[in-house]
């Protein structure tokens, strides 16, 4: 779901986490938030992504860098 989640904001910059929620959901079927979360965390402590704080309830995601293989 990680790869999903880079490749995604590789095409579309930044989104918001429900517009991005929506995209796992169509390509992994039911994804809760809670696990989308989990991914987000994930990939922000690696220093790939940053998630901001828009509005109440909603939250900017958007890509900073490229994952590296070690």
């Amino acid at each position: 779901m990680s790869l999903a989640i880079v490749e995604f904001l590789g095409k579309k910059g930044s989104v918001t986490d429900t517009d991005l929620q929506k995209e796992l959901n169509s390509n992994f079927g039911e994804t809760s938030f809670r696990e989308v979360n989990r991914e987000l965390m994930k990939l922000e402590l690696a220093g790939i992504l940053r998630v901001s704080r828009l509005t109440k309830g909603k939250r900017l995601v958007e890509l900073i860098g490229k994952p590296t293989i070690d």
